[in-house]
């Protein structure tokens, strides 16, 4: 199988970690692909015409994107403990985390492109939205911080931790541990996992 793969992204990042909490790792190739938002990559538009990362593409030419769908199709091809729980409340509720630390980091993504973009140019209505949005989500999972520390270890602690990871490696400068005790203790945690290790963001 084929991903198409970065080092600074957080989507690919997710989904390197299941890989490796799978024992995956060897059946795949990660192939270096550059994307921008405004500059589509022709040559990944042929597997994912969103030109977006990750993109797997399979052994039959078949292509599956986004990272949710990417990480469940790894997620059953091993036999381990499954990382989507089978049983519904439990699903749900990973379900439910996972697509909080995607929303954080779709927020997250947007508010870096605004900052990067020249003074004059930025709207500073979008960055008070994100910036309010990103502290408010930040603030319920520290709430929920108890009841992430105690489920089994599964998608959704994957994305929160690699949310959270992102908050540490683009904006340094926002101190979202400060009041957050709980959920400061448990990154620190689950930061120091082999496949948060092995798969930390880079710029290169």
């Amino acid at each position: 199988m084929k991903l198409h793969w970065s080092p600074r992204s957080p989507f690919v990042r997710k989904v390197m970690v299941v890989l490796h909490e799978t024992d995956l790792v060897d059946r795949v190739e990660c192939v270096r692909t550059v994307v921008a938002m405004d500059a589509p990559n022709g040559e990944l538009m042929r597997d994912n015409p969103l030109s977006k990362l990750p993109t797997l593409v399979l052994d039959d030419g078949a292509s599956l994107f986004d990272s949710r769908v990417i990480c469940e199709y790894f997620d059953g091809l091993h036999d381990e403990a499954k990382l989507f729980p089978a049983d519904p409340a439990a699903r749900f509720q990973a379900l439910r985390w996972q697509a909080l630390g995607d929303g954080l980091l779709d927020l997250l993504i947007l508010w870096r492109y605004e900052r990067a973009r020249d003074p004059e140019a930025r709207s500073r209505a979008n960055l008070v939205a994100f910036t309010a949005k990103a502290a408010v989500t930040i603030a319920r999972l520290e709430e929920e911080a108890t009841d992430i520390a105690a489920a089994p270890y599964g998608i959704g602690q994957i994305t929160i931790g690699v949310a959270l990871g992102y908050l540490d490696f683009r904006f340094a400068d926002f101190p979202w541990r400060k009041g957050r005790p709980a959920l400061a203790e448990w990154f620190e945690g689950i930061k120091a996992r082999p496949s948060m290790i092995a798969t930390e963001a880079v710029d290169d």
